[in-house]
């Protein structure tokens, strides 16, 4: 079969059987009497052996390694063309990030854009520092877009830029919120951390609807976030995380203030929520403290009935912790009769 022949049929260019034939890969067996190459069907099946492994990636060099040495192992060489391809996928992944980015800055000129491209190269500094700068004074005063921010949050390791980059997408419009909360659903930790730490910080019903989904997740770390971040908004959903966070000691001095203020603000049952986790843990004396010290965080009279009954506790420690907040709850909120700062039942020696 002659070359042009061989060309239609296979889809390869003569111009590539050509090369081919200059490099050994596939050299025609025979010629005409003319000259002319002539191709056998062996031949042929090297060319789609050889367009076959061009599919993969692989050089012309590495196919004709791969023909012609019986001591070949592909295995070796796949692997790395595997780790090729997924290096060019993310750098194709970056591009295509960057461009999007530009195109949700909708800049008015190339100028526009061109800063644009140059607070993402900023962003994407093997430096901390240079990151950071990137955050807290763009170029030309161009805001980062909030998706870009999103973006780099969620991959943040450095707490110092974390916390730029925070503190910038708490000040756009809200559009990055979207893109922080996929990072709820990551199977990174890592990520699913620093989405919270993000969405917090962040206003609006939005963030407080994503919150809300949450606060029955699974990752533990998360949820306490959550239940903070909501009782600070005035949602009493979160009370029963936030007594959970007093019982297990995880972050309980800040879950104690927030059930204070939502009590204070006319949340119902949350001094009872208090005391029935006490009695739930009657032989845990650091527990039933920590539970007695949150009580003292509640308004002056609700605290003051629930303390009084604490300071005649049967375990002694308690009823100490008990019996001196409730001087601490009188002397704050003036309640109590004449008198009541003194020694309460269970407290004494």
């Amino acid at each position: 079969m002659l070359i042009g022949e061989v060309a239609r049929r296979s889809g390869v260019s003569t111009r590539m059987l050509r090369h081919y034939d200059t490099l050994g890969l596939v050299r025609p067996t025979g010629r005409t009497v003319g000259g002319y190459r002539e191709y056998s069907a062996d031949d042929i099946r090297r060319i789609f052996h050889v367009e076959s492994l061009r599919s993969l990636g692989m050089s012309l060099r590495q196919i004709g390694r791969a023909l012609e040495d019986p001591a070949f192992v592909p295995s070796e060489l796949v692997g790395d063309l595997i780790r090729r391809t997924e290096d060019r996928l993310k750098r194709e992944q970056e591009l295509l990030d960057r461009l999007r980015a530009v195109d949700a800055s909708a800049p008015s000129g190339w100028e526009g854009a061109l800063r644009i491209v140059e607070l993402l190269r900023g962003l994407s500094s093997p430096g901390a520092a240079r990151r950071q700068q990137t955050v807290l004074a763009p170029a030309d005063e161009v805001p980062v877009p909030a998706e870009v921010l999103a973006r780099a949050i969620l991959a943040e390791s450095d707490p110092n830029v974390a916390g730029a980059l925070r503190w910038a997408l708490a000040r756009t419009d809200g559009g990055g919120v979207a893109n922080v909360a996929c990072g709820l659903r990551s199977e990174d930790a890592d990520i699913r951390r620093r989405a919270i730490l993000a969405l917090i910080e962040l206003p609006g019903d939005e963030v407080t609807a994503v919150l809300m989904e949450v606060l029955a997740g699974s990752d533990p770390v998360v949820r306490r976030h959550a239940a903070l971040a909501l009782g600070a908004r005035g949602a009493e959903e979160a009370v029963p995380t936030l007594v959970e966070m007093v019982v297990e000691g995880r972050n309980d001095v800040e879950a104690a203030e927030v059930l204070g203020a939502l009590a204070d603000g006319g949340a119902d049952g949350i001094a009872g929520a208090l005391v029935d986790a006490s009695a739930a843990h009657p032989a845990d004396s650091a527990v039933r403290i920590r539970l007695t010290q949150a009580l003292a965080e509640m308004p002056g009279t609700l605290a003051h009935g629930a303390l009084q009954q604490l300071a005649g506790d049967g375990d002694r420690a308690v009823a100490l912790v008990a019996s001196a907040l409730v001087k601490v709850v009188e002397e704050r909120e003036g309640v109590g009769d004449e008198g009541s700062g003194g020694t309460h039942p269970g407290a004494g020696s």
